[in-house]
């Protein structure tokens, strides 16, 4: 029987959409007005360190990309250059990044058409998982469904994008832009810290590199074409923003830039950018309940999820039950409608996954030269050691409850690491153990409150009564509980049937 594995599909255009689909999402639509605040008409500045800060990391992944097409992206790195719990922290933030930024973004776009269409707080949460629901469906039908919607999505909205640049440069509001930084140096960082996450997501391209044409030459040139288009994307609009919109008013604007599309273009042009906002927010949601698929594809395939995630679809050959999995999750989140929870996650997330690829590409370097490298980090090792250094230079400058969030997080992925490689038989003793010793504890506890050794001071001996016979109770169930636990028979996995050896004759 052939074996059903993932199709290589996607050409160097589509990889490329997936790459900017996956960063322009409604972050550029919102973020721009605080970060004015922070910067100034400097913002200008903050964009363009982002993307040079972005340019680092992207470089690792073109090199790891290109000699490691697999399935896993981050966490494939991770697991050839350091294995065991580094490369599964890896997967994990890889994998909860992405579903918080799909969650982000589903949630994003409800309250974007909110401009045009009448959306509450209770309809916000049903209208995110409808429209994860759709690209779930989308999302097992195959990735070159996939990679088909998000070409067209992302042609509509730079389209867009395009008109607003080519409207704002011909608008008769057009001012000549002095750049300043009321703040100073440090308002400038700030804003960069504030402003970088426009250019998370551009990383889809190596989670989805196992479905690409031709890896070692198509991911390199979509994922550097992805970072140079960036920069220029966001410094147009920006420049255009600014130079229609005065800084203060700029700041104090919930969608920067539909406020200043209706200064050029009146109330269509406000419609215009809500509709390429919505853009922005579902070619995430695409990009990233494609990319939490291919991780957990990958996890489940070294051990780390349960095999159930590593089913391919036999029709579509799409990982479609971890599509599944994730996306529950995924409208779980996005139903509780912890915007900022889900958003400061998926930076704090994405930022780690940063710093852990540059590190590979420099292990790798060193203990593996002979791997086949289509495509090499220019300025070896400086380029990754900046990537490195600057991605924790952020950290520094974002809230401390992002960090606390961040070190929750790493506390969870530690939890399910050591559960799984601990085992199942052997945790079920453990808690076995627990339950005989909290049964016994119980019991005494029950013996002393009915023997009056223990007084229950203004509680009447009928109450009194009962709660000796509820811990009694309470103590024989533990104690069965732990008995059955310890003392079950482990499941043993069962070999597959093999006949037996042909018989060679005997001797009498």
């Amino acid at each position: 029987m052939k074996k059903v594995g993932l199709r290589r599909e996607l050409g160097l255009l589509q990889a490329t959409m997936f790459g900017i689909g996956g960063a322009i999402a409604a972050g550029i639509f919102v973020t721009l007005g605080h970060a004015t605040s922070l910067a100034g008409t400097a913002v200008i500045i903050a964009l363009l360190l982002c993307g040079v800060i972005n340019l680092f990391t992207m470089c690792s992944y073109a090199e790891l990309g290109a000699a490691l097409p697999k399935a896993g992206g981050e966490y494939t790195f991770s697991k050839i250059a350091y294995g065991g719990f580094v490369s599964f922290l890896t997967g994990w933030f890889e994998w909860t990044s992405n579903m918080f930024y799909a969650a982000l973004n589903a949630v994003g776009f409800a309250y974007i058409i909110s401009y045009i269409v009448p959306v509450s707080s209770f309809t916000a949460p049903l209208i995110a998982i409808a429209v994860i629901a759709v690209f779930t469906a989308i999302n097992v039908r195959g990735v070159k469904e996939v990679g088909t919607s998000q070409v067209v999505m992302i042609g509509i909205l730079l389209t867009i994008l395009l008109l607003y640049v080519w409207s704002g440069f011909n608008s008769a509001q057009m001012t000549a832009l002095q750049i300043s930084a009321p703040t100073g140096p440090l308002g400038v960082i700030h804003a960069t810290a504030y402003i970088f996450v426009v250019y998370l997501g551009a990383e889809a391209i190596a989670v989805a590199q196992a479905e690409v044409k031709d890896p070692g030459k198509t991911i390199p040139r979509a994922i550097l074409l992805t970072g140079v288009a960036l920069i220029v994307i966001y410094l147009l609009i920006a420049y255009v923003t600014l130079s229609i919109v005065p800084p203060e008013i700029l700041g104090r604007e919930a969608s920067p830039l539909c406020f200043a599309a209706k200064q050029t273009m009146g109330e269509i042009g406000m419609v215009i950018l809500v509709i390429a906002g919505t853009l922005a927010a579902l070619s995430s949601v695409n990009t990233s309940i494609m990319a939490q698929s291919r991780v957990a594809y990958a996890l489940s395939r070294d051990g780390y999820f349960p095999k159930a995630l590593l089913k391919i679809h036999g029709r579509f050959a799409t990982p479609h039950v971890a599509v599944v999995v994730g996306a529950i999750f995924t409208a779980v989140l996005a139903a509780t409608g912890v915007i900022n929870f889900v958003g400061y996650a998926s930076d704090f997330g994405f930022i780690i996954g940063f710093t852990l690829v540059n590190l590979s590409v420099i292990k790798l370097r060193r203990e593996r030269p002979l791997i086949e490298r289509p495509f090499k980090v220019p300025f070896f090792p400086y380029t990754p050691i900046l990537g490195i250094a600057t991605s924790l230079f952020l950290l520094a400058f974002i809230e401390a409850g992002v960090l606390v969030l961040g070190l929750e997080l790493i506390l969870l992925a530690v939890l399910a690491y050591y559960i799984r490689m601990v085992g199942y038989c052997r945790i079920r003793i453990a808690f076995g153990g627990i339950s005989l010793s909290l049964g016994g504890f119980t019991a005494l506890t029950a013996y002393l409150i009915g023997t009056s050794t223990i007084r229950l001071n203004g509680v009447d001996p009928s109450t009194t009564t009962a709660i000796f016979y509820i811990l009694l109770l309470v103590s024989i169930i533990q104690v069965l509980a732990g008995i059955l636990n310890v003392t079950a028979e482990p499941k043993l996995p069962l070999k597959p049937w093999a006949p037996p050896p042909p018989r060679r004759g005997y001797k009498k």
